[in-house]
């Protein structure tokens, strides 16, 4: 990355990145279950079927009901529904991020979305309109990140090429695919370091 060279576009993840840390959320749901507080982190990184779940309901594959009970019979837990939710509901808004997004694209810069979804009901439509100049939610799509696709998808949809935008996911494995494309990358780890960083890459204050 250099700081002589600005960029046009912004392109951001969802879980993780406009919202509170994902594993967190998983974490508090293990604790309110009784569960290992890293059960569900572990699942999803290790264990084979957890994963052919994860990956089905991302790209649309799966019905949230199914990957609920399935899952849900994986985990142990005394019922599957409302899991996802459940699974969730830890989280919060990143207001500072959020905010910084907002104020990308008021000074011009293209801003889209390129989200991991589960399911497609849960994102509020408005918000997303008002941040964003293109949105890819990955279960409407039938792909997920990391596949290369949906990372020129997504700066397609705000009408840029891969070399001109900056990408910000929470996950490292995320960000290889774009950097490959030419994107600029950033890992999102707290809201106070991306900002500073996007406010270099971007020329603009995010604050």
């Amino acid at each position: 990355m250099t700081s002589s060279t600005l960029h046009r576009g912004l392109l951001v993840d969802w879980g993780g990145v406009m919202t509170s840390n994902v594993f967190e959320s998983f974490r508090a749901f293990c604790e309110r279950e009784g569960l290992s507080p890293e059960e569900v982190g572990r699942l999803f990184r290790h264990d084979p079927a957890s994963r052919e779940l994860l990956v089905a309901l991302e790209t649309g594959a799966m019905p949230e009901d199914e990957f609920e009970t399935r899952f849900g019979a994986i985990l142990g837990v005394a019922s599957p529904a409302g899991l996802i939710d459940r699974l969730f509901a830890g989280g919060r808004a990143d207001d500072a991020m959020q905010d910084a997004v907002r104020r990308a694209r008021a000074a011009g810069v293209r801003t889209g979305l390129i989200s991991n979804s589960w399911g497609t009901s849960r994102y509020d439509r408005a918000l997303l309109d008002e941040l964003f100049d293109g949105v890819v939610i990955s279960a409407e799509e039938g792909m997920r990140k990391p596949t290369a696709r949906i990372y020129e998808l997504g700066a397609e949809r705000i009408g840029l090429a891969p070399g001109e935008c900056v990408f910000v996911d929470d996950l490292p494995f995320n960000l290889a695919p774009a950097r490959d494309l030419g994107m600029t990358t950033v890992r999102h780890v707290q809201a106070p370091e991306t900002i500073e960083e996007l406010e270099r890459l971007l020329g603009v204050d995010l604050r």
